[in-house]
């Protein structure tokens, strides 16, 4: 499994951000996801289980479902794979979010990717750091643009 990680400084209030990364059902707007579906529900009504669709770049089709959880006080969402099929076998991941001041908050995103088919471990590896860069500086538009 290939293991990425980078963070990033939002301004904006931790709950605005904590928000955003949990309205799964949103993610096909920003997030280069085609298809969201929330299979369970927990505590509160947050989603505990939900199923995506995606597209990844030449490699092709993908889906998963990912199990969530919450830590304490919102301060960062985990999920690992309960399912897949396609381009990708596994997904574990997590962001942490730390609250610098009342309205700005740093967020860092880890993840975890085995994918279904054989590449080269430089593509794989430069490849996670795209996707981290990438879903960072999208979650941080799609916050600070309300």
């Amino acid at each position: 499994m290939d293991h990425a990680e980078g963070s990033i400084v939002i301004d904006a209030p931790l709950e605005d951000v904590m928000e955003v990364i949990e309205d799964y059902e949103a993610y096909t707007e920003w997030a280069d996801v085609r298809t969201v579906d929330v299979r369970q529900r927990g505590e509160g009504g947050r989603a505990t289980e939900v199923a995506f669709e995606v597209d990844v770049p030449v490699l092709g089709k993908a889906s998963y479902t990912l199990a969530y959880r919450y830590a304490p006080g919102d301060t960062g969402v985990s999920w690992t794979t309960s399912e897949a099929r396609g381009a990708i076998r596994d997904i574990r991941g997590e962001y942490l979010l730390n609250e610098l001041s009342e309205s700005q908050t740093e967020v860092t995103y880890r993840l975890g990717v085995e994918i279904g088919v054989l590449v080269p471990g430089f593509l794989r590896s430069e490849g996670a750091k795209r996707v981290i860069e990438n879903a960072l500086e999208k979650l941080k538009r799609r916050v600070e643009m309300g």
